[in-house]
């Protein structure tokens, strides 16, 4: 490891080309913070970035290529983020920039442990048993992050109430991210569909891409996007914490990405024929609406409204 950080600056540049290699639509929705928070947000999705790089044998997403060591990796990831968040220097801008930004805004580090576990998932090949395993593993994949933003932006680590509306957030994402990548995970060896849900469709263990369950399948992608639906407008509901270019960035956020689970609900039986993406038109657009809801976005989603019950929440500390 080397001995001496990266100045703030060069940090901060390496995140921003990171999030722009690896995704376009988030690149896009962080443009509307402001400039403090815009790099922080940068500096956590290099992170989060390379974790999952590491752990799945990608390059900035791309294909899969999956990794001959899983357990291997793992322990790449514990190792340079347990020596981020001590404040060593770790050689690899991702994590020095992580625990920049962890420092900087006083992140508890559990969330950092939670993330991790969500690999240790995949490292082990496990699957879902459950809706509720699903929902576990959303959380620990895309939740986490939700809170690390929230906090990111100002939210207080004990404002328990709107940290659940970030992670609902990042579980509507995950929801959606499922339900468009059923192929590519197939292709890896991995599925994120209840063993529950396939067993009801009666859908045999290994076979839910083959084309005569499509059918059965679309029923199983409506149900993941009508999750992510309602956990997308649960999160709504925070965004009155938020500072306004915050709340813009968040919003535009979830319509871009809400955007995908709809279009693969849209698609029936054929969702899986080309990958999914929002095309640029259509994230202006959200960008532009989400632009329009921000005066009156306290009173369109009020922070007091209950949470549903329905809702799975997240564990606590």
């Amino acid at each position: 490891m080397s001995s001496e950080f990266p100045h703030r600056a060069t940090l901060i540049a390496q995140a921003r080309e990171s999030i722009a290699r690896g995704s376009k639509s988030f690149a896009l929705a962080s443009k509307l913070f402001d400039r403090h928070t815009r790099e922080r947000a940068w500096l956590l999705y290099a992170w989060c970035r390379k974790c999952d790089d590491i752990a799945d044998g990608q390059d900035h997403g791309g294909t899969m290529r999956g990794v001959a060591d899983g357990q291997a990796h793992l322990s790449t990831i514990r190792t340079l983020t347990g020596a981020a968040l001590r404040s060593e220097p770790t050689g690899d801008p991702a994590f020095d920039g992580f625990g920049l930004v962890m420092r900087e805004c006083a992140i508890p580090e559990r969330y950092a442990h939670d993330l991790i576990e969500g690999f240790a998932l995949d490292a082990r090949e496990w699957r879902p048993r459950s809706e509720a395993d699903m929902l576990r593993y959303c959380y620990h994949v895309a939740g986490t992050v939700g809170c690390m933003m929230a906090i990111l932006m100002g939210v207080d680590p004990d404002d328990e109430a709107t940290l659940d509306r970030a992670c609902d957030l990042g579980l509507a994402f995950q929801l959606a991210n499922i339900a468009r990548d059923i192929s590519e995970d197939e292709a890896a060896d991995r599925c994120y569909l209840p063993e529950e849900w396939l067993v009801e469709m009666d859908m045999p263990p290994g076979e839910h891409m083959k084309p005569w369950v499509r059918p059965r399948l679309a029923i199983l992608a409506r149900r993941l996007a009508d999750m992510a639906a309602a956990y997308e407008e649960s999160a709504r509901h925070g965004t009155g914490a938020l500072p306004p270019r915050s709340a813009w960035a968040v919003l535009a956020a979830a319509g871009i990405y809400g955007g995908i689970a709809r279009e693969v609900a849209r698609r029936g039986d054929h969702a899986w024929d080309h990958r999914v993406v929002t095309p640029k038109g259509d994230k202006l657009g959200w960008i532009l609406r989400a632009g329009l809801q921000i005066p009156g976005r306290a009173r369109r989603w009020p922070a007091g409204t209950p949470r549903p019950a329905a809702l799975w929440t997240r564990p606590r500390s």
